[in-house]
């Protein structure tokens, strides 16, 4: 399509900012850009040859480029320097007439071979406005915001221009990324149009004219050309161009200049196969109407340049809106920066919340010392009241505000402005209207931090029970909830399918099918170890290794060996699969294993990291076959002490691939004196003794209920629920594990000291320890928290004989305590200390086969060694930041996953269970409920002791101590209750578990039936974060 390209000699540079030439001519071509290098420069209007012996064959060249179909234009710009000067910048642009069309029967344009194309004949929904055959071609803001109908399969045959382009891109980079894929997609036939490189459709920005003027205008020159352009083509009929457009002004010139120009929703309406897409048409609000159609009930946000101003001096903070879950009233503004003050605002009241959505990025100002809020113990869910109901809002308010403790009050504030909307695909279920053919209706989205969204849809009656997609538009000023609009149909609510789709959409898991260009760098099967392969490795086939996992374990990612040298020390390796071998840098497995960021393990699922080919077979640990490995050899003595150290690839072949519980019983066993049953006993002593030792140096040991599913083999429902039984040889495992990840932490921290991805824990702020310490002193114990080693110990001192139980529960209260330990660049950070396991420094070495950091590490070591060679990316400490922030954010939501997914399966075993009766424990004390876990299941669930319609119990609430007094009895922290359990599906969106409270008898017939809901949080409460290590 393009004509060819002046050999590159050498790249020049323009004298207007330093620019080269390459910049300055980039051409795009279609989806691409092209960019030239020429051996010359500009300067004021003259071409300077930086090779006078090359202007005999150059200069011609040019010439013949501009004649045959290349024309030079410039821009002209002006800049302020960092010195405040003001600089005249000129950029040069390409103008062509050899940019082709698109469309398939067009032969006055040169088409490439497998370029996306214009259907001749267009196929798409027949339209009653334009019966005609046609193409669509949308604005700016018809493809911002009505992608939702531009991805529909209905929709084809669609010109794209460059300038649409290239504003969504600056505006959206969620909304270009997903017109990027349909421009892709062959069955589409949409077709991205270089209008801004095109010598009649290209046109300059007037005097005094904005920009946005000048790209309607642009955009109605490619459609008037494109008008023209069509009907030289010699079809029975021609083709027509329908510019959509939701501006009114651009829509009224449209048609003024002869163009067929409609709206989006005009057009939409007017498909006569396809009624049901009116539905995904995003409400695009007009603030005008919405102030006249109604009562103000939140203040006007601020102009994004006032918000700037305000955040640059001080007035306002800038931070992350994190709306909370137990407490739709209630939200946290999470300040950005490193200044400790203020770190963290309290948002209470709808006026104060002021429209901001869970995620976004928000401007908060500080309300006045007296103003002054504490965080709320009270749990409020929105009912989905009347917009006119403000009395039941402001009493809501007021139950916040009342018996608040001074001592707790935080620094508070209200939301004045949005900087960045973080608005995603909503997953949740219709609340249809009670109006009779009512088309208005609200969403419930199953995140509760989410507010409801009103929606319109003919389909009501179609949807309800079924799970659905929603995108919020936008929240005008006058109303309670935001307008949105419905994207797809994911299934019926309940079935086991839908419902995992739901949670993995929920929580952002990345689950599509690998892609062909990702598929397309696995190794070719049948594959096999070559001689060149061990040519730059250490053959450790010889050696009894084996490797310990749970049940139905197929990534294997370690195994273990241990013998005794001639020298009388003992040798112990940890092998860890060599992904690193199969994934190399930059390419698309690459880019998508560190996209995912980890495998997600739900229930009944793995969601892989890497293909399965890797992840079950080639990068597996399996038994009796040949592996490629990267080992951490110790020699030791046996008091555990290591002596020497060493890394090596190698290739091993694992004598055999045991449970746990297989692996203990060879331990345990008085008959077996096999090697490998030696080597496991040789490892479970050393085992015990870096164990002791960890803990004598102040690591903690803290708990947390982990349940296992016996799975019906063909129904594959839960039929038993049993919490977890950690053996020895699970500690055995988990100990060379993390002496493995220390060591090489050293290693690499000590050849990459700024380039190390390493993985921290940081200790918890002493507020976060105030639960436990109140939860132990109410039964008479000290819980020390002035260091790990501390509280390590008063938790083995925390002991009760008649209660057992009580150190478990404390423990699993401690663990709510932590904070959430992260991976980092070593040259972005100082404060290297794991916490839990009382580390000076740590990484994560052991598992590259579901953990993309791993594999960071792997490269790393590997140049360490010399095993390897290093690549740009991997000496970035700006890009690894980055990459941690997003390898962060995947185990995170891999964890909330996870534990959605046990408490779908809980509510499928309860559903089967019929009324269960049960003992639990008192975790924490709320104003209105108390939080029991249940230690049998592992099931953790809200006691409330108010309901709607019910009378109002005597509730006293004392936070000293804490505890809750209904009626004539008081619940404390860690009290045994015994209740009665069964489910309750009347809602299916939000499933409950019902509980009836057995032990103690609440006397009084004013005091309802008490409920608890499940768990069913995928997200811990603030500051409350599970160790992981």
């Amino acid at each position: 399509m393009l004509g060819p390209a002046i050999p590159s000699r050498q790249s020049s540079h323009c004298t207007t900012g330093s620019r080269s030439v390459s910049d300055a001519c980039a051409v795009h071509a279609g989806s691409c850009s092209l960019r030239f290098r020429l051996p010359f420069r500009f300067r004021q209007g003259r071409v300077a040859c930086r090779e006078p012996l090359a202007w005999c064959w150059l200069f011609p060249r040019v010439v013949a480029g501009v004649r045959t179909g290349r024309m030079l234009t410039s821009r002209t710009f002006l800049k302020r320097t960092r010195a405040g000067a003001v600089m005249k910048v000129v950029r040069e642009h390409y103008l062509r007439e050899d940019i082709a069309c698109g469309a398939a029967a067009c032969e006055q344009c040169g088409q490439q071979p497998g370029e996306p194309r214009l259907e001749a004949q267009p196929s798409g929904a027949a339209s009653s406005l334009c019966p005609a055959p046609h193409y669509l071609l949308p604005d700016t803001n018809v493809l911002l915001h009505q992608i939702d109908i531009l991805e529909d399969p209905v929709i084809t045959n669609v010109i794209v221009l460059q300038t649409v382009l290239q504003e969504v891109r600056k505006r959206s980079a969620p909304v270009y990324k997903r017109i990027r894929d349909v421009i892709a997609n062959p069955e589409k036939h949409f077709y991205s149009f270089t209008n801004e490189h095109h010598r009649e459709t290209y046109i300059e920005q007037e005097q005094g004219e904005t920009s946005n003027d000048r790209n309607d205008k642009a955009i109605r020159v490619a459609a008037k050309w494109y008008d023209e352009h069509l009907k030289k083509i010699n079809n029975e009929e021609t083709i027509q161009v329908i510019l959509l457009t939701n501006d009114r002004k651009n829509k009224e010139k449209a048609v003024e200049e002869g163009l067929t120009a409609y709206t989006c929703e005009e057009y939409i309406k007017s498909l006569i196969a396809n009624p049901d897409l009116v539905d995904r048409l995003a409400c695009v609000s007009d603030e005008g109407k919405e102030i006249e159609s109604g009562r103000i009930i939140f203040s006007e946000h601020l102009p994004l340049s006032k918000l700037q101003q305000g955040i640059k001096s001080g007035i306002y903070f800038q931070g992350t809106f994190r709306a909370n879950r137990d407490n739709y009233l209630e939200a946290t503004v999470w300040v950005h920066g490193d200044a400790e003050e203020n770190k963290e605002i309290i948002i209470q009241g709808l006026t104060n919340l002021n429209r901001a959505v869970h995620e976004d990025l928000v401007a908060v100002e500080l309300l006045a010392k007296d103003q002054w809020v504490a965080p709320s113990s009270v749990v409020l869910q929105d009912e989905g009241q009347n917009e006119d109901d403000d009395e039941n809002e402001e009493e809501k308010e007021n139950t916040l505000k009342s018996s608040i403790n001074k001592n707790m009050l935080r620094p508070s504030g209200r939301v004045v402005g949005i900087i960045k909307r973080n608005w995603r695909p909503f997953c949740g279920m219709l609340s249809k209207s009670q109006i009779k053919e009512a088309r208005r209706h609200l969403f419930t989205p199953a995140d509760r931090r989410i507010p409801r969204i009103r929606i319109e849809t003919r389909q009501a009656s179609t949807l309800e029970g079924q799970r659905i997609i929603v995108a919020i538009d936008g929240w005008p000023r006058n109303s309670r909830y935001p307008n949105g609009h419905f994207v797809k149909n994911l299934g019926t609510a309940g079935d086991k399918e839908t419902e995992t789709e739901v949670l993995l959409l929920e929580h952002d898991v990345p689950h599509q099918p690998f892609s062909q260009a990702v598929l397309s760098f696995l190794p070719k099967m049948p594959w096999s170890i070559t001689e060149e392969d061990m040519k730059f490795r250490e053959d450790l086939r010889y050696l009894c290794v084996c490797s310990v996992d749970p049940p139905g374990c197929t990534d294997i990612d370690d195994a273990l060996h241990c013998r005794e040298l001639e020298n009388g020390n003992l040798e112990v390796g940890v092998h860890i699969a060599d992904v690193s071998h199969f994934i190399r840098p930059g390419n698309a497995l690459d880019q998508e294993s560190a996209k995912r960021g980890t495998t997600v393990y739900l229930c009944e699922k793995r969601i892989d990291m890497v293909p399965e080919l890797l992840s079950s077979n080639l990068c597996s640990l399996r038994s009796n076959v040949d592996r490629f490995a990267f080992s951490c050899i110790w020699e030791m003595n046996h008091n555990a002490e290591i002596l020497k150290t060493r890394f090596t690839k190698s290739v091993i072949n694992s004598k055999a691939s045991l449970t746990y519980a297989e692996a203990q019983m060879r331990i345990d066993s008085t008959s077996m004196k096999d090697d490998i049953t030696t080597s496991l006993r040789g490892l479970n002593k050393l085992a015990k003794i870096l164990k002791k030792r960890r803990i004598d140096n102040g690591a903690l040991t803290l708990s947390s209920p982990e349940v296992r599913f016996h799975i019906d083999s063909e129904t594959h429902d839960p039929i038993d629920l049993q919490t977890k039984e950690l053996k020895e040889t699970n500690s055995m495992v988990e100990e060379f594990m993390l002496l493995a990840n220390i060591s090489v932490a050293k290693k690499i921290h000590e050849e990459f000291s700024e380039y190390a991805l390493l993985r921290k824990h940081p200790a918890p702020p002493p507020s976060n320890y105030d639960i436990l310490v109140k939860a132990a002193k109410s039964k008479n114990l000290e819980i020390k928290t002035d260091s790990a080693k501390a509280l390590a110990d008063t938790l083995d001192k925390a002991e009760s004989p008649e209660f057992p139980y009580l150190n478990t529960l404390l423990r699993i209260l401690a663990t709510r305590c932590m904070m959430q330990a992260v991976y980092f660049c070593s040259g972005m950070d100082n404060d290297f200390h794991h916490y839990g396991l009382a580390s000076p420094i740590y990484t994560h070495f052991t598992s590259p086969i579901r953990r993309y950091a791993d594999i960071i590490v792997h490269r790393l070591l590997a140049v360490a060694i010399s095993a390897d060679s290093t690549y740009p990316e991997l000496t970035d400490k700006h890009k690894l930041a980055d990459l941690c922030k997003n390898l962060n954010y995947r185990h995170k939501m891999a964890q909330y996953a996870q534990r959605a997914s046990v408490a779908f399966h809980t509510q499928l075993f309860f559903k089967n269970k019929g009324v269960v009766n049960e003992e639990a424990y008192i975790l924490f004390v709320r104003k209105n409920a108390i939080v029991v876990l249940i230690p049998k299941y592992g099931l953790e669930g809200t006691v409330f002791f108010e309901e709607k319609d019910k009378p109002k119990p005597n509730l006293n609430y004392n936070d000293e101590v804490p505890s809750l007094t209904v009626g004539n009895t008081t619940f404390y922290t860690f009290d045994k209750v015994k209740v009665n359990i069964m489910l309750d599906a009347s809602n299916i969106q939000h499933q409950k578990i019902r509980m009836a409270l057995v032990e103690p008898k609440i006397l009084g017939s004013d005091v309802p039936n008490q409920t608890t809901e499940l768990s069913t949080n995928s997200e811990p409460g603030k500051k409350k974060k599970k160790l992981k290590k």
